[in-house]
């Protein structure tokens, strides 16, 4: 019996029993894959909520789960209307467990806050990073050609990267059920996340029955139809994983303390990379643990300044004495400063400018106080948005297939989750003290810095101890 058709089961704390083919089991077993079990799913979100230590190990095994139980669905209902749905072959299902088991291989420690962040290295999804994680010289790759798939999980997953030439490769749903606006990613990632952070999120996997595959696009969508009425019920359970998406960026994906402790590791790694200490392809093969080993061993060879800095900020990062807020900067009152303060400090080629300004602030406060202090600035993208929201329906009336957005003014929760949403932008400025005159001190040069723009965190005084 081939290994495809051979089958092991796996207990897992969110799903139960999951069933992995002998392949899939030969691929978790190279070094590239068990290296996953050292990433983190949430980064630094376990600074804040103890319990999230699941991994990106987890998270892969859960993701072939999710995409067996979309298949399963999406067969059945070509079953019941076949000459408007196609089904998934067996072999095309075989290709795409493998790629979504391997979906982020390419991530390294830390690595929206290193790579969103400082801007110095390229992104974990982009097409030189998984063609080189898969590149047959590689022992994953050599893998994946042996069985024959290599060329087929490539272009699956550049092509769910937006790749133009690999999406022409492949049909248009061995991507988008890998990572369409709702996929098994997300299937599987929130409702991981909110099992191991303690949220008490429901997240009903219950939507996956309507996935279907529209025949003569060969596009994934959701049926919000029957008998030309609209269901409410497989909305509502649309919209409710939206919310959920929702309150996860709220309450953990963007909390201050998370993005306090990402900014220093981004921090460290910058001062390490400007000196020349570490490259890119260093960061491939490591884990959260072995990272920050790393930065502490190459800082050995700086000078005295920059070593005394990186140690001092991984320093901070091994002992939780995570940066304190001196401004926020929300976009509900900087609508019309955000674009120009994205374009200072987050923009492609802006991270110069962005060191600049912290730098700038660092030696105002050292001549101001005497006091050293490390600043750091962290702004977000602009175009934070609801993505799920863009996920293909088919609405009672309409003849084609068409975002979920389109509909907004029919769905009135949606509208309101989708200007929320935008609201959540938030730009900090950080600096790494506890006095609370220092801290005022910073936030008034900092402030200067951003003409225009209107900060609304304000120092309190620190409790004493007894009181």
């Amino acid at each position: 019996m081939p290994l495809s058709k051979r089958f092991s089961v796996l207990r897992d704390p969110v799903h139960g029993d999951i069933y992995l083919t002998h392949e899939e089991l030969a691929v978790l077993d190279t070094r590239a894959m068990q290296r996953l079990r050292g990433i983190k799913q949430l980064g630094m979100t376990h600074l804040v909520y103890p319990g999230a230590v699941h991994t990106r190990f987890d998270h892969s095994i859960g993701s072939v789960h999710m995409a067996a139980r979309m298949i399963e669905a999406i067969r059945q209902n070509a079953e019941m209307t076949p000459r408007e749905c196609l089904g998934v072959g067996e072999e095309e299902a075989r290709i795409i467990r493998l790629a979504a088991l391997v979906h982020d291989v390419t991530h390294i420690p830390f690595g929206h806050n290193v790579e969103d962040q400082t801007g110095l290295f390229r992104r974990h999804d982009t097409a030189y990073r998984f063609q080189r994680a898969l590149d047959e010289k590689g022992e994953l790759g050599r893998v994946l050609e042996r069985f024959g798939v290599r060329r087929d999980v490539v272009n699956t997953l550049l092509a769910s990267e937006g790749e133009e030439e690999a999406g022409r490769e492949v049909p248009p749903y061995w991507s988008q059920i890998l990572a369409d606006t709702i996929s098994c990613d997300i299937l599987d990632y929130l409702q991981r996340d909110a099992y191991f952070t303690g949220l008490n999120i429901s997240v009903d996997p219950r939507v996956v029955n309507y996935f279907r595959i529209e025949r003569k696009s060969g596009n994934l969508y959701i049926d919000l139809t029957k008998r030309e009425l609209l269901r409410e019920d497989i909305l509502s359970e649309v919209v409710r994983l939206l919310e959920a998406r929702y309150y996860f960026s709220e309450r953990v994906y963007y909390h201050h303390a998370k993005v306090a402790a990402g900014a220093l590791m981004a921090r460290a790694v910058e001062l390490a990379s400007y000196a020349d200490l570490v490259r890119e392809e260093d960061f491939y093969d490591q884990t959260d643990a072995s990272v920050v080993d790393l930065l502490e061993r190459r800082a050995e060879r700086a000078d005295t300044v920059t070593k005394n800095r990186i140690r001092h900020l991984t320093g901070c990062l091994r002992a939780r004495r995570l940066p304190k807020r001196v401004c926020v900067f929300p976009r509900y009152a900087n609508v019309e400063v955000q674009e120009e303060l994205v374009e200072r400090t987050f923009s492609p080629g802006a991270h110069k400018e962005r060191v600049a300004i912290e730098e700038r602030v660092r030696d105002l406060v050292r001549f101001s106080t005497g006091r050293e202090v490390e600043f750091l600035v962290y702004c977000p993208s602009a175009h934070m948005q609801l993505k799920e929201a863009q996920t293909h329906v088919q609405w009672p009336g309409e003849k084609d297939i068409r975002p979920l957005s389109d509909y907004s003014a029919s769905v009135p929760r949606l509208a309101d989750l989708e200007r929320s949403y935008r609201d959540l932008w938030k730009f900090y400025c950080f600096a790494d003290a506890t006095d609370t005159d220092l801290l005022r001190k910073v936030q008034e040069i900092a402030v200067a810095e951003f003409p225009g723009a209107k900060n609304v965190y304000r120092i309190e005084e620190a409790p004493r101890l007894g009181t």
